[in-house]
């Protein structure tokens, strides 16, 4: 006797849907015209009615199924970005907003005013010569806060007036002064480099500016090695900054002319033509880097006017960059030929007959983290306070020795919060320019100053401007 499991029993048609013997003669339907439909509904009838042929009729799943609906998409009516114009919606600078509120009664930043000591605490405003310079430079930042008001103004705080004692003692002596602007995150170290960059436009010194130095070292322009040599230019970036330093610099190179023989170079440079023309006199990328040589070896003969180095994310260019040299290895940013003309100036190796001023800021918002830049920026901190330098880790053994000569002997200007004076003269300035809608008294002064870490800048616009800033 067959088990009650086996496969026969299974397979035994169920005896309510028993097939009628007058279909078992009916030839099969091709695959052809088999049909699938999902809205057909299963009955239940009894065997042997008019409705087994329906029911009993061998169904083919084939490619007419169609398990869901479709949905349509929707037609995009919108024109796509044109290449590039999302960097440049990112990276705009919009300096004045006719929407704002003119604050009446506010001074110019002159080049006696910015090193005044009772300065600090008053919101002095860029001239329009300095504005196009600074401009032209790079120098603003799409992150700072500009497009809010009527026209551009900075705040003096007491670290501006140091620093601006500084450069200019520093240059009337023809000395150099290599400093490092550091401090926590949002404290306003990029707008004290640009007041700095201010200060030697305002004085007519020769401003040369690097705005982002993660531009250098991330892969993201050309480069090619350097005949006979282990260093590697970036021609392209050359040809943009010697663009940047002719628009920002040009009533000043016009005065002087070429005195040195280039007979090396592969395009014509003759005796008597002015520094501006020969920064302006190529624009082909292969003839850049000579060109720049050239033109760095005449600013620094004496009776030529100071020079003024600023570069902005120092801590990119302390590391190992992410180029590769022809044999496939990493190349050390120090290894990039204007990076390596900018830490040879920082750490002393270059000199400056006329006077200089080499300035390198730090960045926190993006930072990679540098052990051997925070070990030399601790000894020299140190070394400037008259402290006991402090030793390395006897226990790490990654310190860069490149990054320590490049930071050797440097001035740390380590900024930190406002006072409370100096906060009330800003919140005051953001008053009168329509855009907080809040008394300015002690108390919602003290507020703010105390919600933002003790007068952290970036911290005070996000707590007071934060409904009226950009989105980007």
């Amino acid at each position: 006797m067959a088990s009650a499991n086996c496969w026969r029993c299974l397979a035994r048609p169920s005896q309510r849907l028993l097939v009628p013997a007058s279909l078992l003669s009916t030839p099969p339907t091709p695959a052809s015209a088999a049909t699938f439909t999902t809205s057909a509904q299963l009955r239940a009838v009894k065997a042997g009615s008019k409705d087994d042929v329906n029911l009993s009729r061998h169904i083919r799943a084939g490619k007419n199924l169609i398990l869901g609906k479709k949905k349509k998409r929707p037609a995009d009516k919108g024109k796509p970005p044109a290449s590039g114009e999302r960097k440049a919606f990112r990276k705009r600078i919009q300096l004045s907003n006719n929407n704002a509120l003119e604050v009446p009664g506010l001074s110019e930043m002159t080049a006696e005013n910015i090193v005044d000591p009772s300065s600090v605490g008053k919101i002095l405003g860029l001239p329009e010569v300095v504005l196009d310079q600074l401009r032209a430079s790079e120098a603003f930042k799409p992150t700072q806060t500009w497009g809010l008001f009527r026209s551009p103004h900075t705040l003096i705080r007491a670290e501006t007036v140091d620093l601006a004692k500084q450069l200019t003692d520093a240059i009337g002596k023809k000395e150099t002064l290599r400093l490092v602007i550091t401090g926590d995150r949002a404290t306003g170290k990029s707008m004290l480099g640009l007041q700095a960059l201010a200060t030697g436009f305002m004085n007519n010194w020769i401003v040369i500016n690097i705005p982002e130095g993660q531009e250098l070292t991330t892969a993201a322009t050309e480069y090619s090695q350097i005949h006979n040599s282990e260093q590697f230019s970036q021609p392209v970036y050359t040809v943009k900054l010697f663009q940047a330093i002719f628009k920002a610099n040009q009533h000043i190179l016009s005065q002087y002319k070429v005195e040195m023989d280039h007979m090396h170079l592969p395009i014509s440079v003759n005796r008597g033509m002015t520094l501006a023309a020969l920064a302006n006199v190529t624009k082909e990328p292969e003839f850049a880097w000579p060109v720049f040589q050239a033109f760095w070896k005449e600013l620094l003969l004496p009776g030529r006017p100071p020079i003024m180095f600023a570069l902005d994310g120092l801590s990119h260019i302390m590391r190992v960059s992410d180029y590769r040299s022809p044999s496939f290895e990493l190349i050390h940013s120090h290894d990039l030929s204007l990076l390596r003309l900018f830490t040879d100036a920082l750490g002393g190796k270059t000199t400056f007959a006329n006077g200089a001023a080499i300035l390198g800021v730090c960045t926190k918002g993006n930072n990679p983290i540098i052990p051997s830049m925070e070990k030399a920026l601790e000894q020299a901190a140190a070394a400037q306070a008259g402290e006991p330098i402090p030793p390395r880790d006897p226990f790490f053994k990654k310190y860069d020795e490149r990054v320590f000569d490049a930071l050797r002997g440097v001035r740390i200007l380590n900024v930190k919060g406002v006072s409370k004076p100096e906060a009330r003269a800003l919140m005051e300035y953001w008053a009168a320019s329509g855009i907080l809608r809040l008394r300015v008294d002690e108390k919602n002064v003290s507020e703010k100053w105390t919600l933002a870490g003790c007068g952290i800048l970036g911290e005070m616009e996000r707590a007071a401007l934060y409904d009226v800033r950009s989105p980007v």
